[in-house]
């Protein structure tokens, strides 16, 4: 992820203490040790499962967009490159047929005051209640720092959500969101990172529409070759439970596995004002925060993982909150 997150964790399992620093306020692995993820050594990108057996999520489309973010470069906070970024996001949403909204602000940093936008696409529902599907899209200051992994590939993953999603009229009212500055600007701490997702939970409080998020759902870093994804231990029970039941139920334990770590991340500033939140992270790959996260650790079939689980997980998410 980028350099906004760092990870906090502790080893659930052997008592040791390990802190990590993580784009994604991220936080240690628990039980089993770190991965060792890597590019299978063929060039040749692998093929996705056709989408009919995915729920209609399209994991070569998903693949695509991480390919376009990564071809625009570094692109962290104010910076060009960001704006390029946006600009993308944005003409892909509307392709897309969803109605678009800009959250400008501005943030204070350690590197000074930072103009930064979270983007969001509202899709309305028949009810009250919202549901918030969510991601980072900017990338950590590092000279050469591209994200494939660490903000593309989940973004990626949303884009390629929106297509399915922005025609659909659910129980519930569907926000995606696309979060700037979630990487901090010196060391990741409470009030440096999750920039984007602390101004959103803010501002939506003081609106008095948070009383209406009943869920949360974090995706970040689920691109990688051999993807195991970890219970986040600070997630809410039931919003995690019903995720991985569901990945079960389609056949992913494998990547979707029973191990846990603690994480701080995007779905924290939810989690502390009493959302129900959980975050979907692959964390544990050799690339984090290295200028090594590039499009060659991406495999097309993990995308179609997630976004199959979570084309799946939405209706019985939508039942639970109605």
């Amino acid at each position: 992820m980028s350099s906004s997150r760092q990870v906090r964790g502790w080893l659930a399992v052997a008592g040791l203490a390990c802190l990590a620093f993580a784009a994604c306020s991220r936080s240690s692995s628990s039980a089993s040790g770190a991965s060792g993820v890597s590019a299978p050594a063929q060039a040749q990108v692998p093929e996705p499962p056709p989408a009919a057996t995915t729920g209609g999520f399209d994991g070569g489309r998903a693949y695509r967009h991480v390919q376009q973010l990564v071809a625009i470069g570094p692109h962290p906070p104010g910076s060009e490159g960001i704006r390029r970024a946006q600009a993308y996001i944005i003409e892909q949403l509307k392709q897309a047929g969803c109605p678009v909204q800009e959250q400008d602000f501005h943030a204070s940093t350690s590197a000074g005051t930072v103009a930064m936008k979270n983007i969001l696409a509202k899709i309305p529902g028949t009810g009250a209640n919202t549901i918030l599907i969510a991601t980072h899209y900017d990338s950590k200051q590092m000279e050469g720092f591209v994200g494939a992994d660490d903000g593309a590939s989940s973004t990626a993953v949303v884009l390629e959500l929106a297509r399915l999603l922005c025609p659909r009229r659910g129980s519930a009212n569907l926000w995606l969101v696309f979060f700037d500055g979630e990487e901090a600007f010196g060391q990741w701490s409470r009030i440096d990172g999750t920039y984007g997702s602390r101004q959103l939970a803010a501002s939506l409080a003081l609106g008095g529409e948070l009383r209406n998020v009943r869920a949360m759902i974090l995706a970040d870093m689920v691109g990688s070759f051999n993807l195991t994804i970890k219970r986040e231990a600070n997630s809410t029970t039931w919003l995690t439970n019903l995720i991985w039941e569901t990945a079960a139920r389609l056949g992913y334990a494998k990547t979707f596995i029973n191990d846990s770590l603690y994480i701080e991340d995007d779905h924290t500033p939810f989690l502390a004002r009493g959302v129900p939140a959980v975050d979907i992270i692959g964390f544990e790959v050799p690339y984090w925060h290295t200028v090594d996260d590039t499009l060659d650790k991406i495999d097309p079939r993990s995308l179609s993982i997630v976004g199959h689980v979570l084309i799946e997980a939405l209706p019985e998410v939508e039942k639970r909150v109605r």
